[in-house]
């Protein structure tokens, strides 16, 4: 075979990306549950037959999904290899969600399906869906004050759910009999089988049309020169030891705050993280898993360097430290509901927090950095069936070198959005009385912090139970050089009029509502970036005028005087910012 032209390696690598995209595309469209079809809590990706490493993952999926299915795609192949599952045949489907083989929290369940040319597997696909329930002790299966993995819901190592194309009555009674809402689950689970149908189709017309050799070659070519890329971006900062560190506010039992510590070793073209002196495993459900942590350090890191392009080859100059006897190497049977929606977004503050000191222009402060996990499962007495409800948020992104941060984005992890008003007012008995930005949320800065989210949403009918698991409620996103923390996460449960406070601030469990009763949350903004008297204050008198500050608390955060009319006072500023403008 000739050597690969730039051109047709290009097309290629588009061609891969569009089968993954193809497959995202289809798992959203045909899903059940809103948290998948609306919110894209979802990834696929192709993987190597050899060592389950990434060859191509949907622009639209998870981030955090990055490593980690990587991580249990090898651990599927090893668990085949040594005997412990079944040997794959064509049309056969793995499901697994065992956080401890290569996962995240039990709600996240991966498929994995090999991919067959010539009676070899070629390679794997996979992907994952959040399901809205998988059984434990609360709906929506984040228990706030969980003691053991059990009490978080079904566990399920890899075992076919599909066998030679049809799904298995056996292994789908199990699953239906510990989860709630089971009947709504056969949509999702066709769904996730589909889109990996539509990635085989995909595949195979592009293997066609290219021949398997010269792809083959392609992605051996593009998992090198993804590994050149970001050896060469890593060799432009200079060697030394970089510190940092991330707060949880607690682990929903003990209401103490987890250390993340973070030392980052930059040595020629590599980076090696060192999580020494973090806090141990803890009782509660912010443990995080191996492969969780690993995807958390990866991912934090192509927030830095977005232009590498995505393969496992951009993850090789990259060394983790494992980080045992920590709560980010969690062990059966230690709790991790919160790993991959909560911890993982610590642990990527704490990159971002040590890598702001080495790369500055590339850095932002800290963003909201919670999903938001809020759960509400209950019975609607006018449609005569159960439900459950799963509402993930968006928070302020943090400032940078070049602008503010944006307002309600998508969490450090993924792409994932909140589902829309209108769909979650059609599927549940719930009204949202108030769904808008959270003033003042973003820290100030040279370059201010995003804005937060606002809203309250009423139980109309029935009675029902709410649980969270969020975080940044005691701590908020952290400036930069300078720069202010974001405002914090709040939540606050209306009973009978009376107002309730979690005592954990944003994680608790079980709160009964009946109707009329509501819950009000405010998601964090992002950190602010530099110092606020520098900030220019035209831009305060704007950020006043849209309502996003008061006055009197711009005037105090950012040092400037304002007219009567909102336009600034140059004289007065500049006397009170020391002659700054």
């Amino acid at each position: 075979m000739s050597a690969l032209d730039a051109i047709t390696l290009s097309v290629i690598e588009a061609g891969l990306q569009q089968v993954c995209d193809e497959m995202d595309l289809a798992f959203s469209r045909a899903a059940f549950s809103p948290v998948i079809a609306e919110a894209y809590d979802r990834s696929d990706g192709i993987y190597s037959a050899e060592d389950g490493s990434l060859i191509a993952q949907g622009l639209g999926g998870l981030p955090v999904f990055v490593g980690v299915m990587q991580y249990s795609t090898r651990t599927l192949i090893e668990m085949i290899a040594d005997g412990r599952c079944g040997k794959p045949e064509p049309g056969d489907i793995y499901i697994v969600n065992d956080p401890y083989l290569g996962g995240t929290h039990l709600m996240d369940v991966r498929f994995a399906m090999p991919f067959w040319r010539d009676g070899k597997i070629w390679c794997w696909l996979s992907n994952t869906g959040h399901w809205p329930d998988i059984g434990g002790s609360v709906p929506g299966g984040f228990s706030a004050s969980a003691t053991a993995v059990e009490q978080e819901g079904l566990r399920l190592p890899p075992v076919k759910l599909y066998k030679r194309g049809e799904l298995d009555p056996e292994i789908y009674a199990i699953i239906t009999s510990n989860i709630r809402v089971a009947d709504q689950r056969i949509g999702d689970i066709r769904a996730q089988a589909a889109a990996l149908h539509v990635g085989a189709e995909r595949l195979a017309a592009l293997l066609d049309r290219y021949g398997d050799e010269t792809v083959q070659a392609a992605i051996a070519e593009l998992r090198q020169r993804a590994s050149t890329q970001m050896r060469a971006r890593i060799a432009a900062i200079e060697d030394g030891v970089y510190v940092g560190e991330a707060f949880v506010d607690s682990d929903g039992v003990v209401n103490e705050p987890l250390r993340i510590a973070l030392a980052i070793e930059k040595k020629g073209e590599t980076l090696t993280f060192d999580f020494a002196g973090s806090s141990p495993p803890c009782a509660g459900p912010m443990n995080s898993v191996l492969a969780t942590t690993l995807s958390s350090v990866y991912l934090a890191i192509r927030h830095i360097f977005p232009d590498v392009p995505l393969s496992a080859g951009a993850f090789e100059p990259l060394t983790v430290k494992d980080p045992d006897g920590t709560f980010l190497h969690a062990k059966y049977p230690r709790p991790v509901s919160g790993c991959a929606a909560e911890v993982s977004q610590r642990i990527a503050e704490a990159v971002f927090s040590a890598m702001v000191k080495a790369v500055p222009d590339r850095v932002t402060a800290a963003p909201a950095g919670s999903s938001g996990n809020f759960g509400l499962g209950g019975h609607d007495p006018e449609r005569g069936r159960d439900f459950v409800l799963y509402q993930i948020s968006g928070g302020g992104y943090g400032g940078n070198a070049d602008h503010d941060g944006l307002t309600n984005g998508c969490s450090t992890i993924g792409i994932s959005k909140s589902p829309p008003v209108e769909i979650m007012e059609q599927n549940y008995p719930v009204l949202y009385r108030r769904y808008a930005l959270r003033e003042g949320s973003g820290g100030a800065g040279k370059h201010r912090g995003g804005f937060g989210l606002a809203y309250e949403v009423e139980l109309l009918r029935g009675n029902a139970r709410a649980s969270f698991v969020m975080d940044h409620g005691r701590f908020g996103p952290q400036g930069v050089l300078g720069g202010s923390d974001g405002g914090v996460n709040t939540v606050k449960v209306w009973r009978g009029g009376e107002a309730h406070v979690p005592e954990h601030l944003s994680k608790e469990q079980d709160i009964e509502l009946a109707a009329g009763d509501r819950v009000e949350v405010g998601t964090p903004g992002g950190g602010g970036y530099g110092d606020p008297f520098t900030r220019d204050a035209n831009a305060v008198a704007r950020d006043v005028a849209l309502g996003y500050y008061e006055r009197g608390e711009a005037e105090r955060l950012f040092g400037v005087v304002l007219t009567s009319d909102g336009s600034v006072d140059l004289a007065s500023t500049q006397a009170r910012r020391g002659g700054t403008n």
